[in-house]
């Protein structure tokens, strides 16, 4: 038994090292790097969300161009609403 509770706080240790060091480098990546979003409504028929699906797309958003002034005709850029810090405005460069 001595045994088994010696493996266990291996075990823990090992997942609190792991989980301090996963959580900063995951943070930094969505905050500099890209995020996932979901792309719901009308805005972005019919290349995104086609009409008669009743779920939703999942985009990978690209911080890195956008921070570096790289974007391009056709790119999808998204913004986040003035009135409405929580809404998430889509549109493509045409």
């Amino acid at each position: 038994m001595a045994r088994a509770t010696g493996f266990g706080k291996r075990y823990l240790k090992a997942f609190v090292s792991g989980f301090f060091v996963a959580v900063p480098v995951t943070v930094t990546f969505l905050d500099r790097v890209a995020y996932i979003a979901r792309v719901e409504g009308a805005s972005m028929q019919p290349s995104l969300n086609p009409p008669g699906r009743t779920t939703c797309d999942i985009v990978l958003l690209n911080r890195w161009s956008v921070r570096n002034y790289e974007v391009k005709r056709g790119d999808i850029v998204s913004l986040v609403g003035r009135n409405d810090a929580g809404k998430l405005l889509s549109t493509r460069m045409n």
